[in-house]
């Protein structure tokens, strides 16, 4: 019936300690050795600060040891998954293969300093997801997803190669930290078209819209692989752009565009995941959107708050990947859409939302100490308070509460989110090696910030779907490439 729970049909697990192939105990094993080193350094960077280096070659810092504890979790994470959801697959070895290889690579590339050494780790990032986007090598479809990932990877690596070139043709400097060093010197169309080849390779790199084709094209991965490029691949164009925010903060008009460009992924993506009708496909959407909340809050001079989002979006998509089956099992069509903000029309459940966010905005400003002034930090504080409401929203709302229960359960979810979120990026922000780079809000910021919260609000009520021409636009934007739809069980069934 629709609208209604199926019951389990599966019989029981494969135990994935009968025959183990070695190579997958050994990795697994690998990586959680390599979470717990990282841990091990972390505390060791804690008490003794500075940068460990080998001069010109790698540089590491507080992000680096950061990035590696959060990496290595997560990987650790999806091999140990991978053992069970991967056995008997005649890909195993090679699926474990690349998953540690992704890991080492990652784990290079924010330690890398010299431009060479990060512009090839770089590529050698968007190549090795690309074969795990193609992990099965019988299927068409799945050779064709790793063909066009590996196609804006590929884009992405010759945009950041002209930016890393144009640098060291400005600068003289060979590393990532000799730019920085020498950012406050760049200046005119070189920088500019530096900067811009920056945000564009971080743009293709987070699946930002229009550079969204790619992970929407990726559904053929395995669903471990694709927790791993969710929870980590995608979160490259935070990184990038924190390692070299020294050269995107020297103009205020490019952060305005930086900010531009993730409000409309954000409000894009959400767009999007509301025509979409299987789990992969509407996380995949998610993804973009909350990238965009991440670019964003980079364009706005809070790299600690895009690392930090990008570290809890981490988590979080994580495990909606890992879990993703578990909701096929449980749920079954319905005849209507359900709505954050649906049919909530009465006046104390806008008073309560609105009283909720006001003092949680209170809270993150006593907390961070942002949004105390008249400044790009209000902004953040604004968008930190308005999707961390809507999320505690979107939980209540998927509760069987009554509707008086909720009033009372939004605040409840609300308030430990928002200051979860304020502990951590206080947290992240006294680790990274760059400050924060606020800026004036300007009558385009404001434009901006009521554009968003408009579209958004419209989409939450259902507003968008009235228009028939605007369904039918989104879905062809959700369409993955032709040549990677999966028609048939046949067609991907290796057994």
């Amino acid at each position: 019936m629709s609208g209604h729970s199926s019951k389990p049909t599966v019989g029981a697990l494969p135990d994935t300690t009968v025959d183990a192939p070695l190579v997958p105990v050994a990795l697994t094993w690998l990586v959680w050795s390599l979470f717990a080193a990282s841990i091990a350094v972390l505390v060791a960077k804690l008490r003794l600060g500075g940068v460990w280096e080998l001069p010109g070659l790698v540089a590491v810092d507080g992000l680096t040891v950061l990035m590696w504890v959060v990496v290595t979790f997560f990987s650790g994470i999806v091999h140990s998954y991978s053992r069970r959801y991967m056995a008997g697959s005649t890909h195993k070895t090679r699926f474990f293969l690349a998953m540690s290889g992704f890991t080492a690579v990652v784990m290079a590339l924010v330690a890398a300093d010299h431009l060479v050494l990060f512009a090839a780790l770089w590529l050698a990032m968007g190549l090795v997801m690309a074969k795990l986007i193609g992990t099965i090598d019988g299927w068409k479809q799945a050779q064709a997803a790793a063909a066009t990932a590996r196609r804006y990877f590929v884009a992405s690596s010759v945009l950041l190669g002209v930016a890393l070139a144009t640098l060291w043709w400005t600068t003289g400097a060979t590393t990532i930290s000799g730019i920085d060093a020498a950012a406050d010197t760049l200046g005119g169309t070189t920088w500019l078209l530096a900067a811009g080849a920056l945000v564009l390779a971080a743009m293709i790199q987070s699946a930002q819209i229009p550079f969204h084709g790619w992970l929407l094209s990726s559904m053929t991965a395995p669903t471990p692989a694709s927790a791993l490029m969710h929870a980590g691949f995608v979160n490259a164009g935070g990184i990038l752009l924190t390692r070299f925010a020294p050269v995107i903060t020297v103009d205020a008009t490019l952060m305005l565009g930086v900010v531009a460009v993730g409000a409309a992924s954000a409000v894009g993506g959400k767009l999007l995941k509301s025509v979409q009708t299987d789990i992969k496909g509407k996380l995949g959407c998610s993804t973009i959107g909350q990238m965009g909340f991440m670019i964003m809050q980079a364009g706005l001079g809070f790299f600690g708050a895009a690392i930090t989002h990008l570290i809890l979006h981490g988590f979080y998509k994580a495990y909606q990947f890992l879990s993703s089956g578990e909701q096929v099992q449980r749920t079954s069509p319905s005849d209507h859409t359900e709505h954050t903000l649906g049919q909530v029309t009465s006046v104390t459940g806008f008073l309560v939302a609105v009283v909720t966010g006001l003092a949680g905005g209170a809270v993150f400003t006593v907390l961070t100490g942002k949004g105390a002034r008249v400044d790009s930090g209000l902004l953040l504080t604004f968008f930190v308070v308005f999707t961390t409401l809507h999320a505690a929203r979107s939980a209540v709302h998927h509760t069987s509460l009554s509707t008086t229960a909720r009033y009372g359960a939004v605040p409840l979810v609300f308030f430990p989110a928002i200051v979860v979120y304020a502990v951590v990026y206080e947290g992240v922000s006294g680790l990274l090696p760059v400050g924060t780079a606020t800026t004036e809000l300007t009558l385009l910021h404001g434009i901006i910030a009521v554009s968003f919260v408009g579209i958004y609000i419209g989409i939450e009520t259902g507003i968008h779907e009235h228009s028939k021409r605007l369904y039918v636009a989104l879905l062809n934007a959700t369409q993955p490439s032709s040549d990677t739809l999966l028609t048939s069980t046949e067609d991907y069934n290796e057994y």
